[in-house]
């Protein structure tokens, strides 16, 4: 279906902080079942490349990290088939830059290392599922993936104010599976009254942030749009061996000539920006798969189904208390209160700390964070 995936595991998550630092990030999180984000996108990834041996040479993915998470996305992968892991690079990002020069760099790897290349891109933490819907609308992508570029739309179930959106204009192409529309505009994260007005609309659906394109259509539109981007990476020379290691039995490209240059060089923008705001084809597919960003606790709890999360270690409560949702690596006990999140590390990925708030208010998170910024409290994040 395609020939690689990328996979963008960098970011710090800190809206589900304390739980999300940017030592360990909420891609690492579990999700429903236990696996974490960045495991389920593994997955997705594996199963829209070819692995058989028919493919020649067999379909990649390539998780594109920075240092810091590299060793969490490596042991994430031991939990996969020793076939599965052999199709599997890391690509070590030696400082974040946000989406646009990590898509540059990785289609930059994949042409030098392999030729023209039909690019998948996957984030690494949201939930997605059934699988086989989500597979049909990846293959109308791929479809029509060669010279144009490909969002995945997701529409939208409530006035959400916490996302992007994409306005579709007329219906270029329809499968049972999935529709295909161009692209009228980009909006940006709106308020209540716009969000309102996009849900009654009906033409606008949420932006999951994947995309789909050719290697060498995706340069030319750098080359239109961002040469300053592209022009760092396409001045590095494909790898030498030398420059791979192993981290945890994972390929790492971690020793790349040029490559801390050229991420030094290229400016810090998101693909929707430096791209796709201003790609002369553009396509949307609109699939039947259930999406969710877990960016808030509120958003989290609702995904794990009011379950306790990762490393819960027994919960209390006296009366009541079913109203709560506990994600906590230590006993919590609770006295007479509802309609709460609470959040608890004890120190293991990161100095301990504790977030209690009331349902409905996590989005203010951010604000804490901003204020333990301000209050020189890097070390909280």
């Amino acid at each position: 279906m395609f020939d690689d995936c990328i996979i963008m595991a960098g970011g710090s998550g800190t809206r589900l902080w304390p739980a999300s630092t940017s030592r360990f990030p909420k891609q690492f999180l579990p999700g429903p079942g236990g696996k974490s984000f960045f495991l389920q996108a593994l997955e997705r990834g594996l199963a829209l490349t070819p692995g058989n041996a028919s493919a020649a040479p067999p379909g990649r993915v390539i998780v594109i990290a920075g240092k810091g998470h590299a060793a969490h996305a490596a042991a994430a992968c031991a939990a996969l088939p020793a076939e599965e892991r052999g199709r599997i690079l890391l690509l070590i990002e030696p400082l974040a830059r946000n989406t646009a020069p990590a898509i540059a760099c990785g289609t930059v790897f994949a042409e030098l290392t392999r030729g023209e290349r039909n690019i998948l891109v996957l984030t690494s933490d949201h939930s997605i599922e059934p699988a086989g819907e989500f597979r049909a609308a990846a293959a109308a992508a791929a479809a029509c993936s060669r010279e144009n570029l490909v969002l995945f739309g997701i529409k939208p179930g409530r006035p959400e104010t916490g996302y992007g959106y994409i306005e579709a204009a007329e219906a270029a192409n329809r499968t049972e599976a999935a529709a295909l529309y161009r692209v009228a505009s980009f909006r940006e994260k709106p308020e209540r009254a716009e969000a309102e007005r996009f849900l009654a609309a009906g033409n606008f659906y949420w932006n999951s942030g994947m995309f789909a394109f050719s290697s060498s259509f995706m340069r030319e539109e750098f080359r239109r749009s961002a040469p300053e981007i592209l022009r760092p990476f396409e001045r590095l020379e494909s790898p030498p061996e030398g420059a791979f290691t192993s981290l945890g039995g994972i390929r790492a490209l971690e020793n790349w000539p040029g490559l801390a240059g050229a991420y030094a060089e290229a400016e810090p923008i998101s693909l929707d920006y430096a791209i796709a705001e201003k790609c002369r084809r553009t396509l949307m597919v609109a699939g039947s798969f259930r999406w969710l960003d877990a960016g808030s606790w509120d958003e989290y709890a609702r995904l794990m189904d009011g379950a306790a999360g990762q490393g819960a270690a027994g919960v209390y409560a006296v009366p009541g208390g079913g109203s709560c949702f506990v994600d906590a690596d230590i006993p919590v006990a609770l006295c007479g209160v509802e309609d709460l999140i609470v959040v608890i590390r004890s120190g293991k990925n990161g100095p301990p700390a504790a977030l209690i708030a009331k349902k409905g208010e996590t989005q203010r998170v951010r604000d804490i964070v901003e204020q333990l910024r301000s209050a020189g409290r890097e070390d909280l994040l």
